[in-house]
């Protein structure tokens, strides 16, 4: 078969392992991690799933190599604790039966120990060592490590590969970027020491190649050592490209893979983990300036998905790996379906950062586009069903359209109605709005898959009571949505007014003076999108914080958009809006006028109840879901379509 992305699918040796292709799974951390340290069940399957996929490795994050200066509650490897060596042999066990390599992560968080602790209190409760004496931004107290402690951490990374290779692994991954202790060491803005382990680079690199030469000793020659750099820091006080470049010379004939990231988790989490406002592979560079000058091989990440752009990467030079993380989450198939030439297949990721979100504050793993993730121990597998069913979706937004695609794999006869001309739902406004493409293109991406598995699709429909007897339907998945709330607001009927879920159609009627009244999640996008355009733009809310629906990864990033593009008017209530803009009265009563020739309504939505209390009874097994059930997130409406079709008996 001729693969349309030969480099992509292309084998690669390293330390003399082979590895099918260039896609590996980048480190994810578990989400039922023991309270010592193993490995949970939910988080093998989690990793298995990956390699199932195709990845050529897959790997585990982040195994904590030294819990005495390091409390996070994280993976450890130690004969010490009962199953510790089980749980990371099935893990291992689970990842190489698919034909991918299982890498483990080593890693000491250094001065922020218990980051992964959902309760924040215990981590501040912990000693915190680095490289120096220092305050955290957060007030927390930190501990210069002594020689002593850093021969001992030095000597865990060893033990810990060792440990890891007797479990199954075959690779390790040295944690040395995004603001953990190695480096923390390599940094000039973290490292202040005056010893041989502080002050110039070949110093600052010094506790990194100990490392090195400790886990190298314990795993041998034919094992690939893999270490994890920031290419650079991206902020004034550390270290750019230039030393980036220089720190990887100094370690490259340690290692048989060097994977360059960017910045420090504590200072850019936007960079490290690009958001949806940064363009796909933005932190490419990085890795393809380190590619240059050093002869090891190299991989690279960051916000990559698109087949294309990762094919030209590998084929141009720039890397000779790519990985993936929240890519994988989207669809764990997706090196599978790149192999098979079924690209089109290919759930891409939002970049919504509901993944990260979840796990920050659940401890749990979720993702927006794919219901499966973080519970795939309840099956990964599509069951047909016992008795075939006729079933009818009403509503063609992404719970619905997944809720047929889900129905049909299940060998169901489905007929999903959509009143309007076009499928999607609320994705369809997204199109309007440059970083938010992914967002329109999933309702194209659903609607692909559910009329490849057989689903009828019925445009221009209406479903009714009437229209589901006269079908017959032996079930009914209620998924009209939504509608916009438009106060009875004088002047608000006006031309100059567009709701934010139509501005996609009509863009031209917006000016380069705009106000929008609503400062929720749609409203700042659309703000931030208007002032990026180079609109004056003036962001209204009545409550006194902006986003408060946006998930607490997304929102900061969201937030500092703001400063760059908007005027925020906050405690600001729109009382009319007029030719030359909304008049607004503000918490002390005070009115004033917020100046725009044009006016974007973003004011919230609500459930299409009256719709849902008249289909309720229309069908003997009825579900409602998404938006129709109560207004929420596409993460919930696609999570519930899901399960809708599932329970279809």
């Amino acid at each position: 078969m001729k693969r349309k992305y030969p480099n992509l699918c292309s084998p690669v040796t390293l330390a003399g392992v082979t590895f099918k292709n260039r896609m590996f799974s980048a480190p994810m951390g578990g989400t039922d991690i023991t309270n010592d340290g193993c490995i949970g069940p939910k988080s093998t399957a989690f990793y298995e799933l990956r390699a199932k996929g195709g990845a050529g490795a897959v790997t585990v994050s982040e195994c904590m190599v030294h819990p005495k200066t390091d409390g996070s509650h994280a993976y450890h490897l130690d004969t010490s604790i009962l199953n510790s060596i089980a749980c990371a042999a099935y893990t291992a066990d689970a990842i190489q039966r698919h034909g991918a390599v299982p890498s483990l992560e080593l890693s000491h968080s250094g001065m922020y120990a218990g980051t992964y602790m959902t309760d924040k209190s215990r981590q501040h409760e912990l000693n915190q060592w680095g490289p120096s004496d220092t305050v955290r931004p957060d007030g927390i107290r930190v501990k210069s490590l002594t020689k002593e402690m850093i021969d001992e951490i030095t000597g865990a990374y060893g033990k810990t590969a060792a440990l890891a290779k007797r479990a199954g692994f075959e690779m390790i991954m040295i944690h040395g970027g995004h603001g953990w202790l190695i480096n923390q060491f390599l940094s000039p803005y973290f490292n202040k020491r005056t010893d041989e382990y502080g002050g110039s680079l070949k110093n600052r690199c010094r506790l990194a190649i100990e490392i090195l030469i400790s886990v190298r000793k314990q795993v041998g020659e034919k094992f690939p050592i893999e270490f994890r750099m920031s290419g650079s820091e991206l902020f004034s006080e550390g270290y750019d490209l230039e030393e980036g470049i220089k720190i990887a010379q100094m370690l490259e004939p340690y290692v048989d893979l060097l994977h360059i990231s960017a910045g420090t988790y504590q200072r850019g989490f936007g960079d490290t983990h690009p958001s949806m406002f940064k363009e796909h592979g933005a932190n490419v560079y990085l890795a393809a300036a380190v590619k240059k000058h050093v002869s090891v091989p190299v991989a690279t990440i960051g916000a990559l998905n698109d087949p294309g752009q990762m094919e030209e990467i590998i084929a141009s030079g720039q890397a000779d790996i790519v990985y993936m993380a929240r890519a994988l989450l989207a669809d764990p198939y997706l090196p599978r379906k790149i192999e098979e030439n079924r690209e089109e297949e290919i759930v891409h990721c939002l970049r919504c950062f509901t993944c990260m979100a979840e796990r920050a504050v659940t401890a749990t793993r979720r993702c927006t586009v794919n219901p499966l993730i973080g519970r795939e121990l309840e099956g990964t597998e599509v069951v047909p069903a016992p008795v075939k069913r006729k079933v009818l979706v009403a509503g063609g937004g992404p719970g619905g359209l997944y809720a047929a695609y889900t129905a049909a794999r299940r060998g169901h006869q489905v007929i999903l109605c959509e009143k309007e001309s076009e499928l999607g739902g609320i994705l369809k406004s997204e199109q309007a709005i440059p970083f938010k493409k992914e967002m329109y293109e999933l309702g194209r991406t659903y609607e692909f898959l559910a009329r490849q598995s057989g689903v009828e699709i019925r445009l221009n429909t209406e479903v009714t009571e009437a229209y589901v007897q006269k079908e017959q339907a032996d079930a009914l998945i209620i998924a009209v949505g939504s509608e916009p709330i438009v106060p009875d607001i004088p002047g608000l009927d006006g031309k100059q007014v567009v709701v934010v879920n139509q501005y996609y159609q009509k863009q031209e009627n917006i000016s380069g003076q705009v106000v929008v009244l609503g400062g929720g999640l749609a409203g700042c996008e659309c703000a931030v999108h208007l002032g990026m355009e180079g609109k004056e733009v003036h962001l209204v809310e009545m409550k006194e914080e902006l986003a408060p629906d946006a998930n607490v990864r997304h929102r900061p990033l969201l937030l500092s958009e703001i400063d760059k593009y908007v005027t925020v008017h906050t405690g600001c209530r729109g009382m009319e809006v007029t030719k030359e803009g909304v008049i607004c009265e503000d918490n002390n009563g005070k009115s004033y006028l917020v100046p725009g020739t044009s006016v974007i309504c973003a004011l919230g939505q609500r459930s299409r109840k009256v719709c849902v209390e008249k289909l309720k009874d229309a069908a003997p097994y009825t579900a409602v879901i998404g938006d129709a059930r109560k207004v929420s997130t596409i993460t919930n409406a696609v999570y519930q379509g899901y399960h809708a079709a599932l329970d279809i008996l």
